[in-house]
């Protein structure tokens, strides 16, 4: 008989499942309260409730766990310095969506060469979320790949569907369920109707398929996410100036929607110069001061050193704290960055209520 099944697979492996690997990998009281109230701070920053700008700072990829300890380690000593204007959450991203191939992420490849080991991936990527919780830093991602939030979603506090998956039913379901804010990007070409038609669909609850915590097939349903927002990262042409913000303001409020709006200061908002990036954010940030009340946010690509560099043979031969994937400004000039956006907000955001998280 000829084979009908499976002609293109190679071979499936069993997966630890994800209650296993949180057993394994567990949270104490005070890392559960510190991902809660992470969480509720983003929520109020969404909702108005509280004035700070909420900027999410960090490697475009970990691919180093090291350098990626490193890294969180001098941001959790300046984070508390501007906590007042400012509420710093450290970009962990571990899936890397590719336009056609190339690596895609520690949690897919740990060890850059193609292997894909995938359970040690989810080891190091829950290790390493609770590691920079503990120096209390909130942890934000993309959620690329709908099974891969059972095992790590409980360590993040603010979550992005991309702009290649913004239009994807399967992510707008997922968000639906997640407990953490999220934020939807605009589309590649940058459609800002995409993600608000996202942001809509993900407060509505779904049912579809996904896995249990012990790692079972299930129907999943939801009740739908309220804390969604926009992120603008530009598309043909960058989107994160005033008259750009105003048309996202617009389209956001005629949809019946609050507009909140994060920017990533990134991608195509910087012609795909990284070296731009601290422009596109005093941009944003003088919006803020005089006044736009619909930013919530920024995002900024950052690293240990400047640039990026391509992956020859593996982890062998890569300089420490450089890129693998986008090129990022160097740990210099993300803090002069967030120094002089602190002190550009001065007199112009106050918190609500005492800081939390």
């Amino acid at each position: 008989m000829p084979r009908i099944q499976d002609i293109h697979v190679a071979a499936t492996e069993p997966l630890i499942a994800p209650r296993a690997l949180k057993d394994e990998l567990p949270l104490d009281d005070a890392l559960v309260r510190f991902v809660y109230e992470s969480r509720e701070t983003v929520r109020r920053i969404i909702a108005g409730g509280e004035r700070r700008l909420m900027f999410i700072v960090g490697p475009c990829s970990i691919h180093d766990p090291e350098a990626a300890i490193e890294y969180a380690q001098r941001l959790a000593v300046l984070a508390p310095r501007v906590a007042d204007r400012m509420y710093v959450m450290m970009r962990v991203y571990f899936d890397k969506p590719r336009t056609t191939v190339g690596w895609k992420g520690l949690i897919n490849d740990p060890l850059m060469d193609e292997s894909c080991d995938m359970r040690e991936g989810l080891r190091i990527a829950r290790r390493l979320l609770r590691e920079i919780a503990r120096m209390g830093l909130p942890a934000a991602t993309e959620l690329l790949d709908p099974i891969t939030p059972q095992y790590i979603a409980d360590l993040i506090a603010w979550a992005a569907i991309g702009a290649r998956t913004t239009e994807s039913q399967t992510h707008r379901e997922m968000a639906s369920g997640l407990s953490m804010p999220v934020g939807f990007k605009n589309t590649t070409d940058g459609n800002l109707q995409a993600a608000i038609n996202a942001i809509q669909s993900a407060r509505q609850p779904h049912s579809f398929i996904g896995i249990t915590q012990e790692g079972l097939t299930a129907i999943v349903r939801t009740t739908g996410n309220p804390d969604t927002h926009v992120v603008l990262r530009g598309g043909r042409t960058p989107n994160y100036d005033p008259a750009s913000i105003a048309e996202c303001t617009r389209l956001i409020t005629r949809a019946g929607l609050e507009p909140r709006i994060l920017v990533d200061c990134s991608h195509a908002q910087t012609n795909k110069d990284y070296t731009r990036q601290p422009a596109v954010l005093a941009q944003v940030v003088e919006q803020v001061r005089t006044g736009n009340r619909a930013i919530i946010g920024a995002m900024v690509e950052s690293n240990l050193e400047a640039g990026n560099q391509p992956i020859r043979a593996g982890r062998a031969g890569l300089k420490y704290g450089v890129s693998v994937t986008d090129p990022c400004i160097d740990w210099p000039t993300t803090e002069r960055c967030i120094v002089e956006s602190y002190e550009a907000l001065r007199g112009a955001l106050l918190p609500a209520q005492p800081a939390a998280g």
